[in-house]
């Protein structure tokens, strides 16, 4: 758990900062556009890509327990998980936040062509990313490295052997050749 405590101010920054974004967008309402991206309101009762709208009190308690799921699980974590796992908590916090106290989650990032988003929403998609490509590359250093070469001499003995048989055939043809001859 101190490993996981160490790492506690990085949560609590990234929970303030999806805040006060959510703050500023929520007071000041505005429209700005850069191109492909624009900045501007958005209230979502649902889940990522509009899924479960209307939904919000189901998704309070699915919240709270993958929240649950994780601190259950703290001392299992690795070192090499706690960062992913600290930035996913901060995301999963900051949705539910703005879920038990404004009923909808604020969503402002736009880019047109993809569902609006927010801090949180980045936090938990970088969290999950990075959980997976660490769990991905723990799992493939853990495999064995399957030696080959163990059947190889086998392989080798083998094509001796025929080698053997082919030259001692081609030999016999050659002393039967001579002696017909």
């Amino acid at each position: 758990m101190d490993r996981f405590n160490r790492n506690s101010w990085l949560l609590l920054v990234l929970i303030f900062l999806d805040q006060i974004v959510k703050n500023l967008i929520e007071s000041q309402k505005p429209v700005i556009e850069f191109g492909w991206l624009t900045i501007h309101q958005v209230h979502n009762t649902g889940a990522s890509f509009g899924m479960l709208q209307g939904s919000n009190t189901v998704l309070i308690f699915v919240s709270m327990i993958v929240l649950g799921i994780i601190m259950m699980n703290v001392k299992s974590i690795k070192r090499t998980q706690e960062l992913p796992t600290i930035i996913l908590i901060a995301g999963i916090i900051g949705n539910l936040i703005d879920r038990v106290f404004r009923g909808f989650v604020v969503d402002f990032f736009d880019l047109g062509w993809w569902p609006a988003f927010n801090v949180a929403d980045c936090c938990i998609v970088l969290g999950v990313a990075w959980l997976i490509i660490v769990l991905v590359v723990e799992e493939w250093k853990a495999k064995p490295v399957v030696k080959e070469k163990a059947s190889e001499p086998r392989l080798n003995q083998k094509a001796s052997k025929a080698r053997r048989g082919l030259k001692k055939v081609l030999i016999s043809g050659k002393k039967k050749a001579k002696t017909k001859s």
